[in-house]
């Protein structure tokens, strides 16, 4: 049977007198990859921030990788997570270079200095970005490259220290249609790939996610609606319910779909 790799059991988050989540129940496994998606301010953000160790619950438990959070060793912990996020991207150095970015994920910094990285690392480096299609920008500034370019660097670096769990939040925020598309369609790669980590993908918008994912949790005003294999949750009624407006919503192929009904 496939390992538990989330635990949440009526999970909060109060901050201030504001509950970002509220009595959240979610189990994720290692045989599957969650998309979770919801309009602004519902939460997904911070539910992302609990499964990365970066925000404890004020409620309920949180198992992640068989860890208690409340119990574990939270600097052994987050090095068996990946994450990419925009609020990674606003702290790296102006001048730090693409290979640089990636390698100094090995130690968990954002920025190199004087530590050491044997070939090893430094093949493992350009292979992740080879398969992200970034191997040219090895010697780049990150400060230099296109929102394209940096979302996939990003999730080079986030792979880099081979994690058990690998955390996208909104990967094709700002991006347009083709670097959108070509975005998607290497997270699906890696999705096939038996090597890759249990995934978990963050968004707003059904149209950005990619092929292969296997559940969805919506959420709205921090709770969860929905749960469940992709093909169950995303329907009519409980896409309209979480974004709170009446949607037309259709599969094609592999990818979905979303569409505002037109009101009489």
């Amino acid at each position: 049977m496939a390992a538990e790799v989330l635990r949440l059991r009526g999970v909060g988050v109060r901050y201030d007198k504001s509950m970002l989540l509220r009595d959240v129940d979610w189990t994720a496994r290692s045989d599957e990859s969650w998309v979770v998606i919801g309009p602004n301010g519902a939460g997904k953000t911070t539910l992302l921030q609990v499964a990365a160790t970066l925000v404890t619950p004020t409620h309920g438990t949180a198992e992640i990788l068989g860890e208690r959070l409340d119990e574990a060793d939270i600097a052994d912990l987050r090095t068996r997570i990946g994450m990419s996020s925009s609020a990674i991207a606003d702290h790296v150095p102006q001048a730090e270079k693409v290979i640089d970015l990636v390698l100094t994920a090995s130690y968990g910094i954002l920025g190199r200095d004087a530590e050491d990285y044997d070939s090893a690392d430094v093949t493992r480096a350009v292979e992740l970005l080879d398969a992200l299609g970034c191997a040219h920008l090895i010697r780049r500034r990150f400060a230099t490259l296109s929102e394209g370019e940096r979302k996939r660097v990003q999730i080079a670096r986030s792979l880099m220290a081979d994690p058990e769990l690998l955390l996208l939040d909104e990967p094709a925020a700002g991006l347009d249609l083709g670097g959108r598309e070509d975005l998607l369609r290497r997270i699906a790669a890696l999705l096939r790939d038996p090597r890759s980590p249990m995934m978990v993908l963050v968004t707003h918008h059904v149209e950005e996610v990619p092929e292969g994912f296997t559940h969805a949790l919506l959420m709205r005003k921090g709770t969860v609606l929905a749960a469940g294999p992709v093909g169950e949750v995303f329907n009519q009624r409980n896409l309209s319910r979480c974004f709170g407006v009446p949607l037309m919503v259709e599969r094609r192929a592999s990818r979905w779909t979303a569409t505002a009904l037109q009101l009489p």
